[in-house]
């Protein structure tokens, strides 16, 4: 690691003020250029444990940069993780507000809901399978706080993965009941498609995320406990929403995901 632990609680303090502000601020690497990943995942842990210590409750964890294009133009060999605080949910059929995010924007993504703990630092998609529950669609609402939408790695996993809401739907869904390389994913934006794609997207199948997920947390000295929700990765590029907008991510086989963005 690059940085001292005060200059690590120094950008937890910088990072949480933008996300509660609502604000824009520059990388966290124009300060510090030789920060690491490592570094980002230190940032990230203190804002978990000042989040918890005021009383919130952590739901689960979201992966990122699971597709293999994204790891490429990020020069990242795996996907980088974060954490879903239980307040930041939102229902199907929600209206979210959007005068407290910086820049909105919107994924379509299979959610996993945990019967059983998973530990790594050799979890299989096979073992996460057994492990699971079941399985709804989702939206994730991202939101970097980075000047632009400009970020580097260290930057990121240090904002939480630009975690921001996440919108499980009310359908529920075994995994035997369904191929998860193969559900096809659409997005509409004030009743217009915008995106489409398959899960496969998701590193060929979104139980493979999972497991890296429980293998990243295994290098954190952590696992995945039971009765966890989480979001295995985008299928779909991220779209920029607004004051406004309503959005309907559908799922072929698995049902479809309502939310709409308060008016200006």
């Amino acid at each position: 690691m690059a940085l001292t632990p005060n200059e690590v609680n120094q950008l937890c303090d910088r990072v949480l003020a933008a996300q509660r502000g609502a604000y824009a601020i520059p990388k966290l690497t124009d300060d510090f250029p030789a920060m690491t990943v490592d570094d980002g995942y230190a940032v990230q842990a203190a804002l978990r444990r000042r989040l918890c210590a005021e009383g919130r409750r952590q739901a689960g964890w979201k992966i990122g940069l699971t597709s293999k294009a994204k790891m490429q133009q990020m020069g990242v060999s795996v996907p980088s993780i974060g954490f879903l605080m239980e307040d930041t949910a939102r229902a199907d059929g929600s209206t979210i507000s959007t005068q407290d995010l910086v820049h909105p924007r919107v994924e379509c993504e299979i959610a996993f809901f945990t019967k059983a703990e998973l530990r790594g630092p050799d979890c299989t998609a096979e073992q996460v399978l057994a492990a699971t529950d079941y399985v709804v669609p989702a939206i994730e609402i991202i939101d970097s706080r980075f000047s632009g939408f400009k970020f580097d790695l260290p930057s990121v996993i240090a904002d939480n993965g630009s975690s921001a809401r996440f919108v499980p739907g009310s359908t529920r869904h075994t995994v035997d009941a369904l191929d998860l390389r193969a559900i096809h994913v659409s997005l509409e934006k004030n009743g217009e498609p915008v995106v489409a794609g398959v899960s496969d997207a998701v590193l060929g199948n979104p139980a493979i995320a999972i497991a890296m997920l429980v293998n990243l947390l295994a290098v954190q000295g952590e696992s995945l406990p039971a009765e966890s929700f989480v979001m295995s990765g985008a299928i779909t590029e991220a779209i920029p929403v607004k004051a406004g907008d309503s959005i309907r991510a559908k799922f072929d086989g698995m049902g479809s995901v309502n939310i709409q963005f308060d008016a200006a």
